[in-house]
């Protein structure tokens, strides 16, 4: 089971050789593809060789390329992710109004609640309360909004009531930095499994190539709020970003094992599209945050 983040920071030209990638850099390194989950890009000046490309993406390592400043900017995804995958397509396009409606609930709600778990841990009591009673107020398609009553609630108590998602901060660009990172490991994931990323169920933007991950990743955010909280950077560079990584090196539990994050998502993916296709609320699966002595 791959496992491994590896980030290229430096100028390097990479190639493949018998189930291994070599880095050839300052020096040259050697790391076994299938030890390898993300594979981060950071420096504009790597190159890649073709066989290398091919064999990422025939082992599904998620490859994310980021541009001068650092920040993610494009991401290697198969074009056919599963054998097959026009089949798997042709559900998806029939996924019916009443199972998204369902489904896009229970993801609401469970984000909500993985919100509140996140502020008692804070000690914010009184917020924690009111969260916990948006999250058994959602609605079908949440068609209250509980999910932007709660967001407002939430972050005002996480950081200040000064804060705002909308200014251009360090805090924020941490959250989106952090939020790119679990958005790209369930593209990686949708696409692995055959199914389309732009067609999502409650998010519809023409604009958007990745309206699905943006659906199936609401409740892991607080996974990268919870980092966020503890390194609360007065800056946002290069040390920061490599430490916002760390997200997908985090156990949590799921479906009745502990996972890394990178895996769990993989599981929680596949339950989602699993109560798609069979109508099935019971198919789906959250994830628990593990306490500090497991």
């Amino acid at each position: 089971m791959s496992w491994r983040t590896v980030i290229i920071s430096k100028q390097a030209k990479l190639d493949y050789k018998m189930g291994y990638m070599v880095v050839r850099g300052e020096e040259t390194k050697r790391i076994l593809i299938d030890e390898i989950s993300t594979l981060v890009v950071e420096n504009p000046m790597v190159s890649f060789t073709g066989c290398l490309i091919e064999m990422l993406v025939a082992k599904k390592v998620k490859t994310i390329f980021c541009d001068s400043q650092h920040n993610p900017a494009a991401e290697l995804i198969p074009q056919h992710g599963s054998h097959d995958s026009t089949a798997k397509i042709r559900s998806q396009i029939q996924w019916s109004v009443k199972a998204k409606e369902a489904i896009w609930q229970e993801i609401v709600t469970d984000k909500i609640q993985k919100q509140a778990e996140l502020l008692e841990e804070q000690h914010r009591d009184k917020e924690t309360k009111l969260l916990r009673a948006y999250a058994e107020q959602v609605e079908l398609f949440d068609k209250s909004n509980r999910e932007g009553h709660a967001a407002k609630v939430y972050f005002n108590a996480l950081f200040g009531m000064d804060f705002s998602r909308s200014k251009d901060n360090p805090i924020n660009a941490a959250l989106n930095y952090g939020y790119s990172i679990i958005l790209s490991a369930f593209n990686r994931s949708i696409a692995a499994y055959g199914y389309l990323t732009q067609l999502g169920i409650f998010h519809d933007n023409m604009f958007n190539s990745f309206n699905l991950g943006c659906d199936m990743m609401e409740p892991f955010r607080p996974l990268v709020d919870r980092m966020v909280i503890e390194l609360l950077p007065e800056k946002f560079d290069k040390e920061e970003k490599h430490e916002m990584w760390k997200v997908m090196d985090q156990r949590i539990r799921i479906a009745g094992s502990k996972q890394l994050v990178s895996n769990a998502i993989n599981i929680y993916a596949k339950s989602i599209l699993d109560a798609l296709n069979d109508d099935d609320l019971s198919l789906m699966t959250t994830y628990q945050v593990l306490g500090r002595e497991e």
